[in-house]
């Protein structure tokens, strides 16, 4: 909910757990999409966040040669969260996480099985499919999926560690197109629900998070904005807000006007 109801507590800010692992901040952010990478480590130091992704697929490009993307990323400062980014199918999806941990970036990854070029948006059958598999192989699964709650359950029920619905297609731009569907997935969480794909901009951040999301996960609306070093701030600072926000419980929403002041009563004024 984003408003508490009569009887709710207050509400408790605990830490995030995923699997081993216990961040501060909320905030996951990827590495892909910059055009300098100089650029991608200050925006990844000003956002705070303590967790990055990296393409499995594409750790070699566009670094200069002879190196790798994990070149650039301090290990002592951040965890790796290896993605399977670009993949279509099951088989290819459980091939690069087995690859991503034989290198060994971590043992978290973040499953994702593609079922459209053009839309990026998750293939529901391969994602349960993979899902499975990693989890019985020992992985702790973040996994990217749609935002439904009837496959989010069934992702949990397989053991996913955090499911990560889509606010709007990959990298659009679009912010939270269905408040209705997430709202729901939280309510009955398990898990950790970290709100992945579609933030434009730091609004985008707070608004998942006083819904109540547990972290959110972006690259595109940081790598792509004129200045990432400094929207990388506002997506830090939107995030913190917005979970504020959501630990204090808004007020609830009326269709008429209530005075701020007291309508009943007079105030003493000294001297009369």
């Amino acid at each position: 909910m984003t408003w508490f109801s009569p009887d709710e507590p207050l509400r408790e800010d605990r830490p995030l757990q995923i699997g081993a692992h216990t961040f501060r901040s909320r905030l996951f952010v990827g590495t892909g999409k910059y055009d300098d990478l100089a650029v991608m480590q200050r925006a990844l130091a000003e956002s705070g966040t303590e967790c990055v992704t990296v393409a499995v697929r594409r750790i070699s490009l566009g670094v200069p040669s002879g190196k790798t993307l994990l070149d650039y990323l301090d290990t002592d400062k951040f965890v790796l969260l290896p993605n399977t980014a670009g993949c279509f199918n099951a088989e290819d999806a459980i091939r690069t996480a087995r690859l991503g941990r034989e290198a060994g970036m971590s043992d978290l990854v973040k499953l994702e099985v593609l079922g459209d070029t053009d839309t990026l948006l998750p293939d529901p059958v391969g994602t349960l499919e993979a899902a499975k598999v990693l989890v019985e192989e020992g992985f702790t699964v973040l996994c990217y999926t749609s935002d439904d709650p009837i496959l989010a359950r069934r992702l949990e029920d397989v053991g996913v560690a955090a499911v990560m619905p889509a606010g709007a297609p990959i990298g659009s731009g679009q912010g939270i197109l269905n408040a209705n569907n997430l709202r729901i997935i939280l309510e009955r969480a398990r898990v950790p629900i970290l709100v992945d794909a579609g933030v434009g901009t730091a609004s985008d951040v707070a608004v998942a998070m006083e819904l109540g999301a547990d972290g959110v996960l972006l690259n595109t609306g940081i790598a792509r904005a004129k200045d990432p070093v400094r929207m990388a701030r506002a997506m830090r600072l939107a995030c913190e807000a917005g979970r504020d926000a959501w630990l204090s419980g808004r007020m609830g929403r009326k269709l008429y006007a209530t005075a701020s002041s007291p309508t009943e009563g007079t105030i003493g004024i000294p001297g009369e």
